[in-house]
């Protein structure tokens, strides 16, 4: 509704002082005429927006004007009282901080919201953890999060993949958790580079301070080099013959294994699929373990790949 979403611009205009077009057009999820047309609104009923030129220009209200428009929706309540992950708050040291949060919000509610809000606690819960238990070392997070937080450079020592180690001095400007594997994100000799935590092995805060970018969003970063990395993924197509009675079973087979499609049954009744792996070596082993139930029909590198694997085990065991 157009009346909830000027209430949104008050407030965020109150909470960041100044906000562009574009950036209210995608926090708000409308188009930039539609923020202009708002903006045009609530000039009209009296509100003291004004909007300012130039590159580092923006919407912006009234220097000390402050709406009292806070009430909470039922739905907002329900955002703030979700369960956070536990696991998460528990590697950054915040879960009793974050329960004594709770219970002064809560305090802090209307008798008649209370017993609504608690009884959120019991209806959904978040759990980022893996089945089997988290051997990741995130002894750094303590320190790191200190370095981010005040600003200053940290020198580390990093594992790569290979078990190499090297030195490197950075500029920590976030942490991101992906699943439970913790980031560093940071600028190293000038470049945005992520670091996973658990490779790193040592931190020295030092004392030298660095200038955080201006622009820099770390959500924002984050998505992108999400996108960058699965783009950037080796790709292995294979085509199969598949017997009807695995079909269910595709998806849930193999941790690398991307069914792309499936077409119809052949006239021996067995299914054609696509499927997608990162490397050769995957799609050898995972249709290995489907037996006589899958035929590979594409390819022929991978069907040689195959018999040489089957012979090896046969030989193996006479």
């Amino acid at each position: 509704m157009r009346a909830d979403r000027l209430i949104s611009i008050l407030l965020l205009l109150q909470n960041h002082e100044k906000m562009t077009t574009k950036a209210l057009a995608k926090e708000l999820e409308v188009t930039e005429r539609t923020i202009h047309r708002d903006m045009e609104a609530l000039s009209a009923a009296g509100i003291p927006v004004l909007a300012e030129r130039g590159k580092h220009g923006g919407w912006r209200l009234v220097d000390q004007y402050r709406t009292r428009l806070t009430g909470l929706k039922d739905s907002e309540l329900k955002t703030l009282f979700l369960s956070p992950s536990f696991q998460l708050l528990s590697d950054l040291g915040y879960t009793k901080d974050w329960k004594e949060a709770r219970h002064k919000l809560l305090a802090a509610l209307p008798n008649t919201l209370q017993t609504h809000a608690d009884h959120l606690w019991n209806r959904i819960y978040i759990d980022t953890d893996s089945w089997k238990q988290s051997t990741q070392e995130t002894t750094a997070l303590g320190l790191l999060q200190q370095a981010i937080w005040e600003e200053r450079k940290i020198k580390i020592t990093y594992e790569k993949a290979n078990k190499e180690t090297s030195e490197r001095t950075v500029e920590p400007l976030g942490l991101v958790a992906k699943g439970r594997t913790w980031y560093l994100i940071a600028v190293s000799i000038e470049d945005m580079k992520n670091f996973r935590v658990s490779r790193i092995k040592s931190v020295e805060l030092l004392n030298e301070a660095f200038i955080r970018p201006a622009n820099f969003n770390l959500a924002d970063y984050w998505t992108e080099s999400k996108h960058q990395f699965v783009q950037n993924l080796p790709v292995f197509e294979v085509d199969v013959e598949a017997s009807p009675s695995i079909i269910q079973r595709l998806s849930f087979s193999g941790r690398f294994a991307q069914v792309v499609s499936t077409g119809s049954p052949n006239e021996n009744g067995w299914i054609p699929v696509k499927l997608t792996f990162d490397t050769k070596q995957e799609a050898a082993a995972y249709i290995i373990g489907f037996g006589d139930q899958m035929k590979i029909v594409s390819p022929h590198s991978l069907i040689e790949s195959v018999k040489e694997i089957g012979e090896c085990a046969l030989s193996l065991y006479r």
